[in-house]
Order: structure tokens, then sequence, then C-alpha cells
């Protein structure tokens, strides 16, 4: 599809490719695909240029944009790999990852050089840390410099004549996941598993030419692009996000459910279809997408190892009445089952080749437990999460989803230890803004009932903590909460 992508991109140059908002809301163009397609050219021969060859690897420090996909389509082009890096991962960690990965070359926008130097202050607040880049390999900058930043990418990138497209299959891309800093783990991905991943993206979404999509990610882009529609980048500050979806009316829509959960507090509207994921989305939030204005609201079951693997629509979702969470049945390709503990193994097409540094793997294990009903899947829980409390082992995940009654953003159980060694088992429940608490509580009273054996010590309501790109649900600090 990157190869179709660069075509497409060609076909029409001055079409518009990449969107952005002003702080009105208005639609402004921030490339066309005349420019974009340029942009990626004139990036492949100044990495040829600095000697990046096929099998190399660039690591990529650059805000998600016009200038991000070019550094990506460019890499492809080459043959070579890029090596995502999360300046919210701290330096030691991005460190140790860059030391496995080992990039030929580095290129990165001001604002990350300057959080890796000078803006380091400022950036801690934020959450940003990077180590110095120039310890990791030469560094090129992409976009406007600012004083102290290295060397720009495409610097005489002219005068050097770029080669065919590879074609061959061969290490695309590594993104960090988790892992230690002595033991980082990177999910390496292949061109082939790529292209699989965006088609099936493709295939679910259908996004139609001509009509606008809102979404950053690599896997919204690269579709949508391909397909002739237009993307726009999300604002940022959320008044202006909110305006943004007003003005833009796109045909579809990606967000995560913290950055959903803030547009509907702000009473946001939605056109189109509304897809989320990275983080769980329950019957509730797309439940109130859908009163919102969307004509359908989806929630997308995705690793970062497959990407995507299941879809489910709102409709679907709230018919559901089992226990745990359903999040609808494997799409094309993929292959689900469970293993003897009840933990979900994936395979297909677009799962990822390896873990850098280990042997292919056609299985790729979730860390969820599940069970199969009817051919979909449905989560009951990560395996860590276990509590043990009275020698009875719970699974927090099967009962979760009940949890999110009318009124409820979150809804979190999580074991506290005791002084006996045992566990207490807390549900914490997140109101949404303005709800009444004491009718939360009503509503709560029948699914708490519901739940047997497993029925919580104590019910708190607050705030749950957020952490990681994707603002997932942090546990371990909502256990320190509920202590």
């Amino acid at each position: 599809m990157l190869d179709a992508l660069t075509h497409t991109l060609r076909r029409r140059p001055e079409r518009p490719a990449v969107l952005g908002s002003t702080r009105t809301g208005a639609v402004r163009v921030k490339a066309t695909c005349g420019e974009l397609a340029d942009l990626a050219d004139c990036y492949a021969a100044a990495m040829l240029g600095r000697g990046v060859a096929p099998g190399g690897t660039v690591g990529v420090a650059v805000r998600p944009g016009p200038r991000a996909l070019a550094v990506m389509l460019a890499v492809h082009r080459l043959g070579a790999r890029a090596a995502v890096l999360d300046p919210g991962a701290g330096p030691d960690v991005l460190r140790a990852r860059l030391t496995l990965a080992r990039p030929d070359l580095v290129v990165a926008d001001a604002a990350a050089q300057a959080a890796a130097g000078w803006a380091r202050p400022l950036a801690g607040p934020l959450r940003l840390a990077l180590p110095d880049l120039t310890e990791l390999g030469p560094v090129a900058t992409v976009g406007p410099r600012l004083p102290g930043c290295a060397p720009a990418l495409d610097g005489g990138a002219r005068s050097v004549r770029l080669p065919r497209c590879v074609d061959e299959d061969r290490d695309a891309v590594i993104v960090f996941t988790s892992g230690t800093t002595a033991r980082p783990r990177a999910v390496v991905h292949t061109r082939s598993s790529l292209a699989a991943g965006m088609a099936t993206v493709a295939e679910l979404v259908h996004p139609q030419a001509g009509r606008p999509v809102l979404g950053g990610t690599f896997f919204v882009l690269v579709p949508s692009l391909a397909s002739g529609a237009p993307v726009a980048m999300p604002a940022r500050c959320l008044p202006v996000l909110s305006r943004q979806l007003h003005r833009l009316a796109p045909q579809a829509t990606y967000l995560t459910p913290p950055r959903l959960r803030e547009l509907l507090a702000d009473g946001g509207r939605f056109t189109g279809r509304v897809w989320t994921g990275s983080a769980p989305a329950s019957t509730e939030l797309l439940t109130r997408i859908k009163r919102a204005g969307a004509d359908e609201a989806w929630g997308v079951y995705a690793l970062t190892e497959l990407f995507p693997t299941a879809a489910i629509e709102q409709a679907d979702k709230a018919a559901f009445t089992g226990d745990g969470d359903l999040v609808g049945a494997p799409l094309a390709g993929v292959t689900a089952k469970t293993d003897t503990s009840g933990e979900l193994l994936l395979s297909g097409p677009a799962a990822r080749h390896r873990y850098l540094g280990d042997d292919p793997d056609p299985w790729v294990a979730t860390g969820d437990r599940a069970r199969l009903d009817e051919g979909r899947i449905v989560l009951e829980g990560r395996r860590k999460d276990m509590v043990l409390r009275r020698a009875e082992n719970i699974y927090p995940g099967l009962y979760e989803p009940a949890l999110h009654v009318p009124g409820v953003e979150l809804a979190l159980l999580v074991g506290v230890p005791t002084d006996d060694g045992d566990e207490r088992l807390v549900a914490v429940i997140q109101p949404g803004p303005g709800v009444d608490r004491t009718a939360v509580r009503a509503a709560l009273a029948g699914p708490l009932q519901r739940m047997g054996a497993a029925r919580p010590d104590a019910v708190l309501l607050a705030k749950i903590p957020l952490s990681g790109r994707s603002q997932k649900p942090n546990r371990a600090a909502t256990v320190r909460l509920a202590q």
C-alpha cells in the first residue's frame, strides 16, 4: 500500500493531502499530494546520501504530520527500517532501546532535539525526556532548525539520484512496547505485515476519495491517502478540536477513548463513523458518541503486534449481555485461539514477524484472558491483573464492563494488599463530569449484586489515573489511590 500511495499522490498532485486547523476550526492545507511526494523523495535522496542502505535502520523522532509521514515513506523506499522513538519513555529507556536497534541515522525535528538539549527542564513537566541524540548515532534535522540543531537532513539532497523502490520483503518498522533498560522489548514488522495491517484498515473503514478523515496515526494516514481521502491532523487544543470537527465534518474520525471523553464533556459533536481503540472502549462511551451525532461508533481491538485484530459497532456491543468485554469477531485473515490458561493467541498476515533479538513466532501471545463466543472474542481481563482474594482468583476484566452504567466514564477492579497477605477487592469508579454521584451509586447496585463471589469489598468514586501515549487506565496508580 505504501507503494500504491506514492502513485496516488503523483496522480493528483494538486489535491490536499494533510490538513490542519486554525484556532477557529477552519481547514488549512498543511501539504498537498505533490508536496508530500516531493518531500518523501527529497528525504529518501538525503538518507541515501548519508549512507542509509537496504536493511539499515533510521531512528525517527518527528512529531506526527507531513514530515513524519514523508520520513516513513523515504525509509520504506530505500528498503531500510524505521525505529520509532517515544519521547515519553525516558532517556535511559530510549538509550537502551536505540542501542539495541543500532540506528545508522537519527532524524529528529527541532522540538525533539530541544527536549534532548536546552529545553530539557521545560519538557520534564510534560513527561517528555530524550537522551542526547548524538549518543545514538549521526543526527539530522527535518523541518525548521533552531540554534543547536543538527544539520538539515535535506541539505544537498537534490544531487543524489534515487534508486528504484525496494520491493522485496524485509524489516520495515521497529516499535518499542515495554521491557526494561536491561532488556527492551521491541516489535518488528516486515513490509508484508505492515501492508497487510493497512489493507485490513482500508477494508474495514472504506475511506471515500475526496472526503476528509480525521486522525493522526500512521494506520489512519496511509490507507486514507491511498484511497484519495485527505487526512486532518487532530488539533491538540480541546476547544479547537471541537470547532475543527464541526467545520470539517469528517467521514471518519479516529481518536483515543480519553480524547473522546474530553470532547463529549466539552459538548463536542460528531459526523460519519467514529473509531476508537488503544484503550478500552465501553458500551457507554460508544453510546454517548452516537448520541453526539455519529452515524456509527466502533471500538477497535488492536495490539502493536497485530493491528487491527477485531472491531465492533455500538449496537452489537450494547446487545451483548454476557460476562466480559465483547470486542468483536476477528477481522479478515486473523486467527484466534486460547491456550490452556485461557490466554488469547492471535495469528495472521498482519502479525509482527518477531520481537527484536528473538526468533520469528507466528502466534502473538496477547496477555489477555479471553473466550470465543460464537467466533467472537470476549476479553476477560489481563492475566497479570488477577486478584487473589480468600484463595479465589478474580479476573477484573470479566466484571468491569458491567460497571460501565450510564454516567460512568471508567471503572476498574483492583486488588489492594492487606496486612495478612490477602487482597481487598476495590471498585474504583470515575463518574462523568457533572454526574450525580448518588445516582451513580444507585445505578451500580444491580451490577454489583450480580457479581456474586467477585463483589468488591468497597466502592470508591474517584478520577482514575492514566498513563502512556494511549492514556490507558493505570492499575498500579489506581491501587495506590484505593489504599
